[in-house]
């Protein structure tokens, strides 16, 4: 905490009148104790595995739900950028209408989100099993495969679209120098009701605080979040 705290102190310019904060993320991810790392990567396959085999029931009553309302495919994929600007294919329960995808573009003008993401509230494209899974984020179930992958860690910031990350700047792109991952401070802190900006600075933070310890205490108060109404949608 102490050398994080004195990089923090060292980045800090006053650059005509606003304050900008540049530390080295980079730097803090490498000082992280390997042992850590390493049990982070066991602990993820582990625990992807096991979920997978327990949550086997709730996947074939999703798939079968989303057949009945809007056909096939039970499954969507979508490009997301993964650690250090990798691209990755991502794994998700469909909970959009089969055109969702050509709509998007038209839609643009309606979203609340700020900066780089895309968030709708009453987003049109969402089916009525899309809107209960969504709520309880039964959607993202499917990316256990790219935690066991590699792609992805269950705690790590979430991953947005390839070409949104693009258009980050270098400072905003920072909150990939570690694994994308299920559930993070934004998940734990009211998720679409967060704007970009707020959101950015969660992310960084956990690579600051990140460990054994942070990492459990995520997944514990993710639970609650997802039974929550706070920012589901």
């Amino acid at each position: 905490m102490a050398k994080t705290a004195a990089l923090r102190q060292e980045a800090l310019q006053n650059i005509t009148g606003r304050k900008i904060i540049e530390l080295n993320y980079q730097e803090i991810y490498d000082h992280k104790p390997n042992i850590y790392k390493w049990i982070k990567r066991a602990f993820d396959v582990v625990a992807a595995s096991i979920a997978l085999i327990l949550l086997s029931p709730i996947f074939l009553i999703t798939a079968l739900a989303i057949i009945m309302e809007d056909g096939g495919p039970v499954f969507f994929t979508q490009q997301r950028a993964g650690k250090d600007m990798k691209s990755f294919k991502i794994y998700k329960f469909r909970s959009m209408y089969r055109n969702a995808e050509a709509m998007f573009e038209r839609m643009q003008a309606q979203n609340e989100q700020t900066g780089h993401a895309f968030k709708i509230k009453n987003d049109p494209r969402i089916t009525h099993v899309g809107r209960f899974i969504r709520r309880y984020s039964i959607d993202e179930l499917p990316q256990l495969f790219n935690i066991i992958k590699g792609d992805m860690s269950i705690v790590g910031p979430r991953p947005i679209l390839y070409h949104q990350m693009e258009e980050c700047n270098g400072f905003e792109k920072q909150r990939l120098i570690v694994k994308p991952g299920l559930t993070c401070y934004w998940q734990v802190c009211g998720r679409a009701k967060i704007k970009w900006d707020k959101w950015v600075e969660l992310d960084l933070q956990y690579i600051e605080d990140m460990s054994i310890a942070k990492d459990i205490e995520l997944i514990f108060r993710t639970f609650p979040a997802v039974f929550g109404k706070d920012g589901a949608y």
